[in-house]
């Protein structure tokens, strides 16, 4: 691996907050995180209600949702580095008041044009503050024990937020209309802005400014446009579909560019040191198979509760509840408890085991399954799986990064994320499609009642896939973390394990 040691030397320091200010500034990042996550499927429930007053089609309706992930996945690097170069109390309270300021334009949308273009916004300006509320959070805490506890919550906010969005988006719907769906932002955007100006502080920079990696830049955010638009078209237009192959190809050799660029760059964006250390390799797949299971999760069980129980968005948002509060006593006994003694080599395929189980147990539900036998078991392990995977992974993946990176390394995480889901939703709607029209053909004359069978079944096949993902994490983390006291390698060239323990107990500034 090319050694970056031509890159100018920077010092970042910053004097530990007292404990108050602290978990307030974790109160404002999990805030400003809740936020992000949630809109991933806030406005999921308000489409219909949406389509019906702006008039759109069904084949226009996806890019309500394609045109923020599109702009999320594919700037969430450039918005991880830019917080590295600005400052990361300057950049997250921007990223707030764009998020807020889009989202009030997309709710005062009177087109679908309008509403197309906002939902682009709020990914952008997501791109810019999610990344940068893990770099706060990172840096803030310092102290592994509270860390520990820090990333606990905010792990458990960033596998609970879509099940809230849920919640949020049927109440706001069903009560009042669906463009609070996109107005709730301004609110929980002027909270997090007032707590961001009060409590977040900014750490001081000795030395030169680093410069932008323009050239890694424009490739790696062209591979990642590239790579959620393949993945989006493939989930509306079919894998058979050439702008499908041509985008995921193109993403492919862009990415590969970016990879070489990195090698030889001056002023990299993405050090390769940073994803190469096994065990934070090992976190952002983590993180990345986790995401693509979440999204399975919510997306299916959200159909079988509507469509095939005649749930209403209110009654499926809270069937998910049991799920959350799992999920967060999961998150705070791993951190607490269980990472400390056992590591996220035991932990990370814990979950992943669980996550399969899980997965499987839903399989089993057909047309007279009932929530408090048949849903609720599951999702409980469900929760409890995620709460084993998120914080653990996610601390893993930002620890022992040299300061000066920590906003590109968190933007690292979330990219996996969002990957993840692209991933996740468009293999497992296109498998699910098609295990449905299979079932109609084998079961002619379609019938009501068989179209709901077929239904469930799509829904199984999409399970049994969900199961295989958590199954393929749980050998792949085994594989990967080091063994607990192996620790990480926090610079271009390989450390002494010594070296790596005391950068887990005191986090110094490492310079590349």
């Amino acid at each position: 691996m090319t050694n970056t040691s031509s890159a100018p030397t920077q010092t970042i320091s910053s004097s530990p907050a007292p404990s108050s200010r602290r978990w307030w500034t974790l109160s404002v990042v999990g805030l400003a995180q809740l936020m992000v996550v949630l809109d991933s499927t806030v406005v999921n429930i308000a489409l219909p209600a949406a389509q019906a007053d702006l008039g759109f089609t069904d084949g226009q309706r996806q890019w309500i949702i394609t045109a923020y992930s599109i702009a999320f996945g594919s700037l969430l690097l450039l918005g991880g580095r830019l917080s590295d170069l600005i400052g990361r109390k300057r950049t997250f309270i921007i990223g707030l008041i764009g998020f807020a300021g889009a989202s009030a334009l997309g709710g005062a949308a009177g087109t679908f044009e309008l509403l197309v273009g906002a939902r682009a916004l709020q990914g952008a300006f997501g791109a810019l503050l999610a990344p940068t509320a893990l770099a706060v959070l990172t840096t803030t805490f310092v102290i592994p024990k509270e860390r520990a506890r820090a990333f606990g919550v905010f792990g458990a906010i960033a596998g609970a937020g879509g099940a809230v969005g849920l919640l949020l988006g049927g109440v706001l719907t069903e009560n009042f209309d669906w463009r609070w769906n996109l107005y709730i932002n301004v609110v929980i955007a002027a909270v997090a802005l007032v707590g961001a100006v009060v409590f977040v502080t900014n750490a001081k920079r000795t030395g030169p400014r680093p410069k932008l990696d323009i050239p890694g830049t424009v490739l790696v955010s062209g591979a990642l446009f590239s790579l959620v638009y393949g993945f989006s078209n493939a989930e509306s237009e079919g894998w058979e579909s050439p702008l499908t192959w041509g985008f995921l190809a193109a993403s492919g050799v862009l990415l590969i560019a970016f990879v070489l660029w990195q090698r030889r760059a001056s002023h990299p964006l993405l050090p390769l040191s940073i994803v190469l250390d096994r065990n934070r390799g090992a976190a952002y797949a983590s993180v990345l198979i986790a995401g693509a299971g979440m999204f399975g999760i919510f997306l299916f069980v959200t159909y079988y509760l509507q469509a095939s129980l005649g749930y209403s968005p209110i009654q499926t948002g809270l069937a998910f509840l049991p799920m959350i509060g799992m999920l967060v006593l999961a998150a705070q006994l791993s951190t607490n408890l269980f990472v400390p003694r056992f590591g996220p080599k035991v932990m990370v395929p814990f979950g992943m085991t669980l996550g399969a189980i899980g997965m499987v147990a839903l399989t089993r539900l057909g047309l007279d399954s009932t929530y408090a036998v048949d849903v609720l078991p599951p999702l409980l392990v469900l929760g409890f799986a995620m709460g084993s995977i998120m914080p653990a992974s996610m601390q893993t993946a930002t620890l022992g990064v040299d300061r000066q990176f920590a906003g590109v390394a968190s933007a690292t995480v979330n990219t996996s994320q969002q990957v993840g889901g692209s991933i996740g939703t468009a293999l497992l709607n296109t498998l699910a499609a098609t295990a449905a029209a299979d079932y109609l053909a084998a079961h002619l004359p379609a019938t009501p009642e068989i179209a709901a069978e077929a239904a469930v079944h799509s829904y199984a096949v999409a399970y049994w896939w969900g199961a295989a993902f958590f199954a393929f994490g749980a050998v792949l983390a085994a594989l990967l973390f080091r063994r607990r006291g192996h620790g990480l390698s926090l610079s271009h060239s390989a450390e002494s394990t010594d070296a790596a323990a005391a950068a887990e107990s005191a986090e110094p500034v490492v310079a590349h």
